[in-house]
């Protein structure tokens, strides 16, 4: 069971954090297109943002499941599965039941995309194999979180912002080359700290977007607690990857070394704080939920 109290705590954090980032990228932006033209840098910075929405919106995301060549699973395949995936999209209330979809990937993972009305979820079959049946209820319905939570879309206007606001950084600098001599020879004035603005645009906007993708992903964690109402199967879970990840990336790269990556330039938080903030919200007495003690159907 679940502490109610401590989760809406940090739900209530998540969301204003999530907001402040995503308004405070988007007035970066705005800040940058006005100082760049003026009010017609807003107005041509707006028309181009639609363009490029649409354009998002367009693309299939069984496109996307083609490019990983993951192949759908139907329910007479692995029924045990989507039974469990239908309960979980039952309790978050999608509108639309997720269409499954098979990874060939020796390392346990899972990523949902499209939204409410098109959601695809896609696991590997390392994780079918590997992880206990809690385990991968707790990660489903991470995935389910995300395209409930309208995550991806939300993802993907911070990735608009970011790349608009490193492209009016790129014209910036190119702008600022061109009239050097000019500048030089005392011709023409310019404003050094809109030039100081621009080059840390691209740095100060890509920041903001990783520190809002770790605030999706634990809220993600908090919205798979609530479907489950078993902290501990996702923590054990994100712990079990992180050990395979890691263990994956120093045979691959650097035998025998570490990988510490900074906190600052993650996209996903360190899994010992998720761990921690996920069995923070736990009961103190005991509770077995109806996943604890069913068998995976897909160990061999």
């Amino acid at each position: 069971m679940i502490d109610r109290v401590r989760w809406q705590q940090h739900a209530r954090r998540n969301f204003w954090h999530s907001a402040l980032l995503l308004s405070g990228m988007a007035g970066f932006l705005a800040l940058l297109g006005w100082l760049f033209a003026g009010s017609s840098g807003l107005l041509l910075l707006l028309m181009a943002g639609v363009m490029l929405w649409l354009f998002r919106s367009s693309v299939s995301p069984w496109m996307v499941m083609r490019l990983y060549n993951a192949r759908p699973l139907s329910p007479q395949q692995f029924p045990a599965l989507w039974q469990l995936v239908q309960q979980l999209a039952q309790t978050a209330g999608l509108p639309v039941m997720p269409q499954l979809f098979l990874l060939p990937n020796p390392l346990i993972n899972a990523f949902a995309v499209g939204s409410q009305q098109r959601p695809l979820i896609a696991i590997t079959d390392a994780a079918l194999r590997q992880l206990q049946w809690r385990e991968l209820a707790g990660v489903l319905a991470h995935e389910l979180s995300h395209v409930r939570s309208n995550d991806l879309q939300v993802m993907s206007l911070a990735d608009m912002f970011s790349r608009g606001t490193s492209l009016l950084s790129m014209m910036g600098q190119l702008l600022l080359l061109l009239n050097l001599p000019l500048i030089m020879f005392g011709w023409a004035t310019i404003n050094w700290w809109a030039i100081l603005l621009l080059l840390a645009a691209p740095t100060i906007s890509t920041l903001a977007q990783l520190a809002l993708s770790r605030t999706r992903e634990y809220e993600a964690d908090l919205n798979a607690v609530r479907m489950t109402s078993d902290p501990q199967g996702l923590a054990s879970a994100l712990s079990k990857i992180e050990r395979q990840q890691q263990g994956w990336l120093r045979r691959m790269i650097m035998p025998g070394a570490t990988l510490p990556v900074p906190s600052l330039l993650r996209t996903h938080p360190e899994t010992k704080e998720r761990v921690e903030r996920l069995l923070a919200l736990q009961q103190r007495w005991p509770y077995q939920t109806g996943t604890d003690n069913v068998d995976n159907p897909f160990h061999h």
